[in-house]
């Protein structure tokens, strides 16, 4: 495997699958790379059906092994939600602060003990053969807050507060975000087999 397609138009994605692959001489390429390419609609119920229908699509229509992600926050006092539905919570269009209101709002008066969740990341991987696709998971446990607070990052990072810390990923610098995120999670067990997916002995 000496090319692998990420199944993203998301440059900041992109950009940390490219540092994990190219120490291993593997070139990275993305849908931004590949125009004609339709999108996938997201029809599964778990982040891990997301993942492979995109990961699958990619790497049939380009003949190259693919990875795709599928992520979200899951919030146990709303049974799982927004869970798949993270980028549309709040209607069709991806609006971070309608999506965070409608958190806050679902999750008025809760205390602190009842607002656990995590945010959690699928990576799927696809070859054009019919070899067995792989999938990891990743997550990073923490709890919502009562407000949002912070601008850096996006999504709800502003509402999440990671376990062992007294503020929002939205508050933390990129180093220390990344040190900890549901992608870095699932990126460090895709990193464990990466020898066997590049063709080499582990």
């Amino acid at each position: 495997m000496n090319e692998v397609i990420v199944a993203t138009k998301n440059a900041g994605k992109a950009k940390e699958f490219v540092q994990m692959f190219e120490p291993h001489g593997i070139v990275v390429k993305t849908l931004i790379d590949y125009p004609e390419l339709p999108d996938v609609e997201e029809t599964g119920e778990t982040f891990a059906e997301n993942a492979l229908l995109k990961a699958e699509s990619a790497a049939r229509l380009t003949g190259r092994p693919a990875i795709a992600d599928d992520s979200g926050l899951v919030i146990d006092a709303l049974g799982g939600r927004p869970g798949v539905y993270s980028a549309r919570y709040a209607g069709l269009d991806k609006d971070d602060k309608a999506n965070n209101r409608k958190v806050l709002d679902e999750m008025t008066g809760l205390p602190d003990e009842k607002r656990s969740a995590r945010f959690t990341c699928v990576l799927a991987v696809a070859f054009p053969d019919r070899q067995e696709p792989v999938i990891v998971e990743g997550s990073c446990e923490g709890r919502i807050a009562h407000e949002e607070q912070g601008t850096n990052g996006f999504g709800y990072d502003p509402l999440f507060i990671p376990d062992g810390f007294e503020v929002t990923m939205a508050q933390l610098n990129a180093g220390e975000k990344n040190a900890i995120s549901h992608r870095a999670a699932a990126l460090q067990k895709l990193r464990a087999v990466l020898p066997e997916l590049a063709g080499e002995p582990k």
